[in-house]
């Protein structure tokens, strides 16, 4: 592991090889977030210059794969951690890697649905082949298989094409709430479960377009020999352990949602080869692992919001764990009990977690609504140790939202509407707007 300076100006070293530098067997707190946060690229520099697929594949090798989500109230998952690592960037180049040739990454269950680079693609065919985890879209494999086969024949003659463009003489099944998907449609995620059609792309209603795996991934790709389940397994493992920089068990599992099983004999054959190092962190219950090439840097410079669905913060004991911030997506918990809003990001300052706000594109008026914004609890006496003051945190986040608005092509950032940090946080976006 690699102790070493980051700033601003500064960007970081390749890491030493570890026969170079002691090897901890424990971390303190602060080391321990600092490691994830480095291993997870908010300890680059960002981009100064135009943004490119340099920059976007760089991203990807530190976090290994985005996830997906249908909600769009801000901006769709996929294209934000992108964006809290790189700054504003063209979501084109994100685009272009996913459904243009030569594809550099693919739509997969990964952590849940996923774009992952496609060199992963060989890795995840243990899952394809082991059975859909959704007991309504396996069954029609057993159930209708003339179907399905009838589905996969139109996809590879007709291809590439949408559900609705051959479902039309299917019945609509409605006893599924909030999906209503057809006999077709539910025969096209079984095929896609099973790697036999993929996304080509997404159309306009965010609905999957799909193709037969020849005419979407590179040849190289297809022709790649299928691993063992247990070496595919353990390759996930090594992908999350390096993203993650310093884990517990369940953080490791967890990243491409491993089997229980299956993750430890992974964990156990990497720490046996040297691969993972077992560690203890403070203040964790769990045994922790440290990936080799892990770096430590003196200082994080971060200043960035952090959607929901990043991986930073996928498994929230993790989160817990690291930053004393306890989060719950409150999408699905009806208005009159969310405590913080609808569509909440974490806002990152340094190397903590130091405020939450909901917040909305309106795109129809060309504003960036705060339905709500909180400060997190700074503990008694520890604030200018570490801990930034609620004045340096209601700045930092005022630009962030400026940036964020920008980068949305939103023309203004609404005066926050609720939250223990409304008041501060709206002077701060009027001081900016005075200044500006």
């Amino acid at each position: 592991m690699v102790l070493e300076t980051i700033s601003d100006a500064t960007a970081p070293a390749e890491p030493a090889p570890l026969s170079a530098v002691p090897t901890p067997t424990s971390l303190s707190l602060a080391q321990a977030r600092r490691i994830a946060l480095a291993a997870q690229g908010f300890a680059d520099r960002r981009p100064t210059g135009t943004i490119d697929l340099r920059h976007l594949r760089r991203v990807v090798r530190r976090v290994g794969l985005l996830q997906m989500d249908s909600v769009n109230v801000l901006m769709r998952a996929h294209y934000m951690p992108l964006y809290s690592r790189l700054g504003p960037y063209p979501r084109d180049l994100l685009d272009r890697a996913a459904y243009r040739p030569p594809r550099e990454l693919f739509e997969y269950w990964g952590h849940e649905a996923s774009l992952i680079p496609v060199s992963l693609q060989p890795a995840l065919r243990w899952r394809m082949a082991g059975g859909h985890a959704w007991g309504g879209v396996s069954r029609i494999s057993r159930e209708r298989p003339d179907l399905v086969r009838w589905v996969l024949d139109e996809v590879r003659t007709r291809g590439p094409l949408t559900a609705a463009e051959i479902e039309d003489d299917a019945p609509v099944r409605r006893e599924h709430w909030g999906w209503n998907w057809s006999d077709v449609k539910t025969a096209l995620e079984a095929l896609f479960w099973s790697g036999e059609v993929m996304a080509a792309r997404r159309n306009g209603a965010w609905a999957r377009v799909y193709d037969v795996p020849e005419r979407v991934l590179p040849r190289a790709v297809l022709e790649a020999p299928t691993p063992a389940p247990a070496d595919a397994q353990r390759d996930l493992v090594r992908v999350a352990a390096r993203a993650l920089g310093v884990a517990a068990e369940k953080d490791l599992r967890d990243y491409f949602r491993l089997p229980v099983a299956a993750a430890r004999t992974a964990i156990g054959e990497l720490v046996e080869a040297g691969e993972l190092l077992p560690v203890t962190v403070e203040g964790w219950q769990q045994p922790a692992y440290l990936h080799p090439e892990a770096r430590l840097p003196r200082r994080v410079h971060a200043a960035t919001l952090v959607s929901p669905f990043d991986p930073l913060v996928w498994e929230r004991g993790r989160t817990e764990r690291l930053f004393g911030f306890r989060y719950r997506i409150e999408i699905y918990v009806p208005a009159a009990q969310r405590v913080h809003g609808y569509y909440v990001l974490p806002f990152l300052f340094g190397d903590r977690l130091v405020a939450r706000v909901d917040l909305k594109a309106d795109r129809p008026a060309g504003v960036l609504r705060v339905p709500a914004a909180w400060i997190e609890p700074t503990p008694t006496g520890r604030a200018g140790r570490g801990h930034p003051r609620p004045g340096e945190v209601a700045e930092a986040l005022a630009a962030e939202l400026r940036r964020l608005a920008g980068w949305l092509e939103l023309d203004a950032v609404a005066a926050p509407e609720g939250g223990d940090f409304a008041a501060q946080l709206a002077a701060a976006l009027r001081t900016g707007e005075a200044a500006g």
